[in-house]
């Protein structure tokens, strides 16, 4: 089956999650590091599509099955997305701290490689891949402030149709998210 494009891919449902593998060439290549990181933002992106499609989502739940729901539809839509984009921040976050970690590595061995060359040809070249390397941590480290931009640009639009959804008590990483995208 073909994919689905255009704006019918925004109002279809969800594919489920997909696991994706990421390696330390994810990290260090950097076209791949922000492909990935573009995938996991399509949810903030398209926020107030995925609003209005789960809202409609749920509306025809209740009407097929006869009975409503926990709360009003767009209760029950705000929980969902919430859920969605929780989960979607968590492992975004997960994915940045792990290629931080990967870069800030391959830096300091390229350094501590550099440092112990003798030739003077080959120790520029060493410092070449050291200046390459800290190119790409700067990159990399500055996802988290593009993060932090997006999340409190969603928390915004969100906030905006869920006025009275607060992230429910029991759940401590939403609330930490919720907090902290709203700071």
């Amino acid at each position: 089956m073909p994919p689905v494009l255009g704006s019918i891919s925004l109002q279809s449902p969800s594919p489920a999650t997909r696991t994706v593998s990421v390696s330390r060439s994810t990290c260090l290549e950097l076209g791949s590091f922000k492909d990935l990181l573009r995938e996991y933002r399509k949810l903030d992106d398209s926020i107030t599509i995925r609003l209005n499609r789960e809202s409609a989502m749920v509306r025809d739940q209740e009407r097929i099955s006869g009975r409503p729901g926990k709360g009003s539809a767009q209760d029950q839509a705000c929980a969902n997305l919430w859920r969605e984009l929780a989960s979607n921040w968590s492992r975004r976050k997960q994915l940045i701290d792990y290629c931080i970690d990967v870069v800030d590595q391959s830096k300091q061995e390229k350094q501590r490689a550099a440092e112990a060359e003798e030739d003077p040809a080959r120790r520029r070249a060493h410092d070449a891949a050291v200046f390459s390397d800290e190119v790409k941590r700067n990159q990399v480290h500055s996802e988290l402030s593009v993060d932090a931009i997006v999340k409190t640009r969603s928390v915004q639009a969100f906030r905006s149709r869920c006025r009275y959804f607060v992230p429910p008590l029991t759940d401590d990483d939403a609330r930490k998210l919720w907090d902290a995208a709203s700071a």
